[in-house]
């Protein structure tokens, strides 16, 4: 509890230094050695706070929640929020320092060798792998609801000539219905996805739309709206399918990246999490997210030929030249990204089934070997992450780049299901970050005809465009 208040911190500041002495001022409960003592060096007063661990033994967190009294004036500043937990949540494990990704307890390898992404599904969900039977009910209720509206058709129509990705976040959002008892639930947007980012890519590119087989198992029933000719004809191929199915599980969640941290905020308004996870995927169509597998191909575009690598490797070298190999390296592994040896495999795999002869994934296998092996890589940490194998796979099954961040989004909207279900069963208020507000001070408005006149104002003539 706290002591006496000694009044605001303006009047602290006010006083500071005339004799009153706030060294004994403190917001204190008894946390023991699992805590960290906060002090105003302006006023001497202190808060202690509670230390909060991992149930893994991760990083661990000051929980800020229990500052009181005159330090709830104060606030943190954390652009990008890199040293910032927004939530407590039990779904998704990462430690970048060790490359170590869990879902509910279970490390990728293992559910990447051993699962599906619909027992994976299951899991982000539940909290616990499935039964044999409780799987069988959970893909026949995705067969059940893979349909969508007319209407959501016709939003894929109107939208044929915009990017994937808008067509999709569009055709999500017409899902959405403000009144509760009509709402779509948000574990049949697992269902409904696949058919909505199969038909993104056939519209697109000038095919019909195409209903979903519900005789087929999920991964397939996806592929098989991807490429089906008008009269439904398509020839599985088996190393295609489980690759596939290992992408949609690699990115099936990963904590609270950009988009799901987003998607996470709209639920927090109360709004349909429909319309929630619409938002996220909004997030997740930025180069710097979702769009970076789009960006590797890009990159190899450019390069263009196996003979130029030297040239561009030389560039990423530079400090100066704003050219960057996409793929290389993540934000949170400091490591290598467990996901990237678990896809390579996958990738090699595809390369060899297919018999592809591509000058790109020439360029691509020639920049691994780079990676590997390079000095300067290594002591960086620059490793191929994720993206650079996906679009290689991807590439290899003759989706276009435009595709990569759509597929990427098809698996995450297992991740995404689970975090909206955890939001809205926690009684967790409205997501309302603070900002430092560092404009100008309080000034009077000044009427239209002494704005002239009036220091730092500046017009300017209309013979002067370049100015505007």
């Amino acid at each position: 509890m706290s002591e006496k208040n000694p009044g605001s911190v303006e009047d602290r500041q006010a006083d500071h230094g005339a004799g009153r002495d706030y060294s004994q001022v403190t917001t204190k409960v008894g946390y023991g050695p699992n805590s960290v003592t906060l002090r105003d060096n302006r006023t001497g007063a202190e808060a202690e706070l509670p230390i909060l661990s991992s149930s893994t033994g991760g990083f661990d967190v000051i929980d800020l929640g229990r500052l009181s009294g005159d330090f709830n004036r104060l606030k943190t500043l954390d652009p990008g929020y890199p040293h910032t937990a927004s939530t407590v949540s039990n779904i998704t494990y990462i430690d970048g320092e060790q490359g170590i990704l869990q879902y509910r307890g279970y490390p990728i390898e293992q559910l990447a060798e051993q699962s599906t992404f619909m027992e994976t599904a299951y899991l982000l969900r539940e909290g616990e792998l499935p039964t044999k039977d409780q799987l069988a009910v959970f893909e026949q209720e995705m067969a059940d609801h893979a349909n969508v509206p007319d209407d959501v058709v016709d939003v894929l129509y109107a939208m044929r000539n915009k990017h994937p990705m808008a067509m999709i976040s569009a055709a999500v959002t017409a899902l959405a219905d403000e009144h509760p008892q009509s709402q779509v639930p948000p574990h049949h947007m697992i269902a409904k996805m696949p058919t909505i980012v199969a038909n993104a890519f056939r519209i697109s590119r000038g095919d019909d739309f195409m209903e979903p087989d519900k005789n087929r198992p999920y991964t397939e029933r996806f592929l098989h709206m991807c490429f089906a000719d008008d009269r439904g004809r398509y020839e599985s191929n088996p190393v295609l399918t489980e690759a596939m199915d290992k992408i949609f599980i690699l990115h099936a969640d990963h904590e609270q990246n950009a988009s799901t941290s987003t998607a996470r905020t709209v639920v927090s308004t109360g709004a349909d999490p429909v319309v929630a996870i619409a938002s996220g995927i909004n997030a997740l169509w930025g180069p710097k997210h979702g769009g970076a597998n789009q960006a590797v191909l890009l990159m190899l575009d450019e390069i263009g030929t196996v003979d130029r690598i030297p040239e561009f490797v030389a560039r990423a070298k530079d400090k100066d030249d704003s050219f960057r190999l996409m793929g290389f390296g993540h934000r949170i592994y400091k490591n290598f990204d467990p996901r990237a040896r678990i896809i390579k495999a996958h990738a090699d795999e595809v390369l060899s089934s297919l018999h592809v002869q591509d000058e790109k994934l020439a360029i691509a296998r020639e920049l691994e070997q780079i990676a590997l092996q390079d000095e300067y890589f290594i002591a960086r940490k620059l490793y191929p992450n994720v993206d650079f194998y996906s679009g290689i796979i991807l590439r290899a099954m003759n989706f276009p780049p435009n595709m990569f961040t759509p597929i990427f989004e098809q698996g995450r909207i297992a991740g995404q299901v689970a975090h909206m279900e955890e939001v809205v069963g926690k009684p967790d208020p409205i997501t309302r970050p603070y900002q430092l507000y560092q404009g100008p001070k309080k000034r009077d408005f000044v009427p239209m005809e002494r704005r002239d006149d009036e220091p730092g104002m500046t017009i300017v003539p209309d013979d002067h465009p370049e100015l505007v």
